[in-house]
């Protein structure tokens, strides 16, 4: 059975950091992509940036250069780390296997102006 936990959610200042975690259990880890997304209250979930199971990472225009997306696979986690956080950065911050219906319960980012 597939889990993922997300953990690291806060509040924090505009301009602060924060580093998202999402730990992955019955899984063969090292085979999978995963992407995090976020969803707004009132606003659709988006997309937010993903990792291949090679390392290779890809961002949303709206966080290139502010987010890193990283992975560990001896820990079978993966990592979101957010700088220069701007108040539309809150939202739920959700971790997903891929493209797959396997997704994290989320965790709550809110930035404060």
């Amino acid at each position: 059975q597939v889990q993922l936990q997300e953990s690291g959610g806060g509040l924090v200042q505009a301009g602060g950091s924060l580093r998202l975690s999402c730990a992955a259990s019955g899984i063969i880890f090292i085979n999978y992509n995963f992407n995090w997304y976020r969803q707004a209250p009132g606003k659709e979930r988006e997309w937010v940036a993903g990792i291949l199971s090679g390392g290779g990472t890809k961002y949303a225009d709206s966080v290139l250069g502010r987010f890193s997306i990283s992975r560990v696979n001896a820990k079978k986690t993966v990592y979101l780390q957010m700088n220069n956080l701007k108040p539309e950065d809150t939202a739920v911050y959700y971790c997903r296997v891929g493209t797959s219906e396997k997704w994290g319960q989320g965790t709550q980012v809110t930035v404060s102006s």
